[in-house]
């Protein structure tokens, strides 16, 4: 009797390791990428799959933006399955660190101090910074950042939109936010005067709210170009990364820009 029940053990351990592999093949047969899906026209959250929105893994949502359709581009280059792993920005380097997701793909720049723990692909994007404010606003008619001495200003946490602040003499700089819808409601609600963006989203945010006005300067914040950039975070030495920036590089400037404007067009109006 022993001997049967030991048997019947490892014919079940046999099958569990058996059904493991087969995940494993799976695994291996998809482009997991992690993005806020909440930083439009970037990437943002929708309840279908419109547009071209991809399923979010493990839920009923879609994610939609620029960072999915150059992900999409990249999957198929890849010869890979897209999964989107929707994850708050604070933790995308460490789900990329810890191998949850195989890619950050999030608007996010190849900054210095990033890539002391990661890697990142060429870009693919590059913009300028611009400050939101309230239309009809003391703010609203600024043309250079210097205009904005002793505004209310902040940016996202953790990014370089929010160290650039500094830059501005006098300004009260407020607590950094976790997030652009949160900004938004901030904004909106009169708590701060303005936030420090990207232009893609500070367009986002006009077309999304007619009380808010985007400023672009004459006169603006000092930046790098790697400040500016927007890249595929990679964990150090992938292996993806030669792949993906050949896959990158077939991609014309013309229809990055394509890819954008209709990023732009298309974002939820909720966002």
């Amino acid at each position: 009797m022993k001997r049967k029940i030991l048997l019947l053990v490892g014919i079940a351990l046999v099958g569990v390791m058996i059904l493991g592999g087969c995940g494993k093949t799976s695994d291996d047969n998809t482009f997991k990428i992690g993005l806020e899906a909440g930083y439009a026209p970037f990437n943002w959250t929708q309840m279908d799959d419109s547009n071209g929105g991809v399923k979010i893994d493990g839920s009923r949502e879609f994610a939609g933006g620029y960072d999915v359709e150059i992900a999409k581009k990249i999957a198929e280059g890849l010869g890979k399955e897209l999964v989107v792993v929707k994850t708050e920005w604070e933790g995308l380097i460490p789900a990329l660190i810890s191998g949850k997701i195989d890619a950050v793909m999030a608007g996010m720049s190849p900054t210095a101090e990033r890539l002391e723990s990661i890697d990142f692909s060429s870009n693919y994007y590059k913009s300028d910074l611009v400050m939101v404010v309230k239309k009809g606003g003391a703010y609203e008619n600024a043309t250079s950042i210097d205009d904005f001495k002793g505004a209310k200003i902040t940016g996202q946490l953790n990014t370089f939109h929010y160290s650039v602040i500094k830059q501005i003499e006098g300004v009260n700089k407020q607590t950094a936010m976790d997030n652009f819808p949160a900004m938004r409601v901030a904004l909106e609600s009169g708590i701060i005067d303005g936030y420090v963006s990207e232009r893609p989203e500070g367009i986002s945010a006009v077309s999304a709210n007619d009380k808010f006005a985007m400023v672009e300067f004459e006169n603006g914040f000092k930046t790098s170009d790697d400040d500016t950039a927007i890249a595929v975070g990679l964990i150090k030495g992938s292996k993806l990364k030669e792949q993906i920036n050949s896959i990158l590089d077939k991609i014309s400037e013309d229809e990055f820009k394509d890819i954008m404007d209709n990023a732009i067009i298309n974002q939820p109006s909720a966002e």
